[in-house]
Order: structure tokens, then sequence, then C-alpha cells
């Protein structure tokens, strides 16, 4: 997930400085979405393993 958040930002630069507005800001959107849910899955995955005591 961390990884396509990676993929989506890169685009939105290149497209960014290409002078493609429209696909830079969707795609720094989807970046901001997969990150948001990578970060939520991330603290689940914590929280989870802290309640089995490892």
């Amino acid at each position: 997930m961390l990884y396509w958040a990676l993929v989506f930002f890169v685009v939105a630069i290149v497209a960014g400085v290409i002078g493609f507005g429209g696909i830079a800001s969707a795609s720094a959107g989807i970046a901001q979405i997969l990150f948001v849910i990578f970060l939520v899955l991330f603290a689940v995955s914590l929280i989870a393993r802290a309640a089995r005591g490892r």
C-alpha cells in the first residue's frame, strides 16, 4: 500500500512538472488516500500485536 502511495506521488510530481495540473491533483489525492489507509492499517496491526501480548 505504501508502495502505491509513493508511485502516485511520483506520478503527481512528474505530471505537475510537465504541466498536467488535473492529472497531478488527481494523483496527489489518490496518494494521500492510500497513505492514510496505510497508516490506519499499520496502527491497527500494532494495537492487535500489543493486545496479543507479543
